[in-house]
């Protein structure tokens, strides 16, 4: 059995979409539905079993043999917002739960794979290379990056990044995330912009470097995201941190037309002022180094930022699709 922690969530309702895609239905999904429209997501998957996460959190830590015969659990339950500003919220959320997860990975010989983030990198000074030796160097710029870089840093100290998967993803999008309101990708909102308005607002520049809609995002399909977990959940003796990226830094210009392209339409972007609150935490070029991902021995071939961009809106959106609903 495989247990998906946020599996009604974005990257981990596409875990589960990708698992079935492969003939696999023994899988237990944990998350936290509340009134959010996640539940939309499960409707179209293929799984044994649907727990609630604090029941989940508390058979773990009290009654451990209810889980047996897991071939591996994908931690990707957590609060994904980075403007959330409650930080005791932020650390029982993404790391004392994480903690508790590994251990109980570590305990059982139980393959662990789990979401941390490119958030961790802040505002790149310390390049975006993966290497493990550098986790303490890091400085993230926001307390949702912070949050993912203390487990990273706990992996760390208790010598067990050789024992779990750290993924660190970049700005994914695709299908599954309409549920995530301010925290969508800005391919899902500028879609919306664009039917409603016919036109699309970009945050103007406040640095000299970069010019207006020229700063630049390693923007990643979530179907090649979760080709590559696929890769780590097959090779179980591959290890470590790695980032989950494209390794290409595109420009918000080039993602907004990609995305006129995909309508048919021609661009038409305003460029606004940043908000208060994002200064200083903003971060204005991220690329993955995924020369270590290709060193483990990923070949997965990437797919292109206009082909993701045209495949999510036009097969999904325009559609009101959701993954699985193709199968």
């Amino acid at each position: 059995m495989y247990i998906v922690t946020g599996g009604a969530g974005f990257i981990g309702s596409a875990v589960v979409w990708k698992l079935n895609k492969l003939g696999i239905k023994d899988i237990l999904i944990v998350d936290y539905l509340g009134e959010s429209e996640k539940w939309k997501n499960l409707r179209a998957l293929d799984y044994i079993d649907y727990i609630e996460k604090d029941e989940f959190l508390y058979n773990i830590c009290e009654n451990p043999q209810k889980f047996d015969n897991i071939k591996a659990i994908i931690h990707m339950g957590a609060c994904s917002s980075t403007t959330q500003k409650n930080a005791s919220y932020l650390v029982e959320n993404n790391f004392e739960y994480t903690k508790i997860l590994a251990e109980f990975c570590l305990n059982n010989n139980i393959r662990f794979i789990y979401a941390s983030s490119a958030a961790t990198y802040g505002d790149g000074a310390n390049s975006y290379n993966d290497d493990e030796s550098s986790i303490d160097n890091l400085r993230p710029l926001n307390m949702y990056g912070y949050s993912k870089q203390m487990f990273d840093q706990w992996a760390k100290k208790n010598k067990v990044l050789d024992k779990l998967v750290g993924l660190k993803f970049f700005n994914i999008f695709g299908p599954n995330e309409n549920h995530k309101d301010d925290m969508r990708s800005m391919v899902n909102k500028a879609y919306y912009q664009i039917k409603e308005t016919g036109k699309v607002n970009l945050f103007k520049s406040d640095i000299s470097d970069f010019k207006d809609g020229e700063q630049k995002r390693d923007f990643f399909y979530v179907k090649d995201a979760v080709d590559t977990i696929m890769f780590f959940i097959k090779n179980p003796k591959v290890t470590g941190l790695y980032n989950i990226g494209s390794g290409q830094a595109n420009t918000w210009n080039s993602l907004m037309n990609a995305i006129f392209k995909a309508l048919n339409l021609k661009p038409n972007i305003d460029y606004i002022d940043m908000p208060k609150h994002l200064k200083g935490k903003y971060q204005y070029f991220t690329q993955a180094d995924i020369s270590k991902l290709r060193k483990a021995g990923y070949k997965g071939e990437l797919t292109s930022l206009d082909e993701s961009v045209r495949d999510y809106v036009q097969n999904y959106l325009e559609k009101d699709k959701y993954l699985g609903d193709e199968m």
